[in-house]
């Protein structure tokens, strides 16, 4: 889905709102999050999941081609994990851990 999908599916779904006031809602969105992310802070969102920035160390890795020692510079990576509730979406057919029966106790 792209940004202007979303604003498509935001103009349709929410009603009072012009196309382009549902563009400007949505943008508005991504740059806070992308202030609140530049930051260093997590961002969470019930029951969609959580944004983690994570500080990388420096490390010493290879160029694959010809072996050769490089170094990696630190840096900042975002990562996403799915709450419980968007793993169960996108999984439907799948029982949670709540609803499934409790194994027995192995060496019986």
């Amino acid at each position: 889905m792209t940004k202007a999908e979303i604003i498509d599916s935001v103009y349709e779904k929410v009603g009072g709102f012009s196309k382009k006031e549902a563009a400007e809602v949505v943008e508005a969105v991504f740059d806070a999050m992308k202030e609140v992310l530049a930051q260093g802070e997590k961002i969470k969102l019930s029951g969609f999941g959580n944004f983690v920035v994570r500080e990388k160390a420096a490390r010493v890795g290879r160029n694959p081609q010809t072996g050769e020692e490089i170094v990696i510079a630190a840096r900042r990576v975002l990562t996403f994990k799915p709450s419980q509730v968007l793993k169960e979406a996108l999984n439907p057919h799948r029982e949670s851990a709540s609803q499934r029966p409790p194994r027995a106790a192995s060496g019986e």
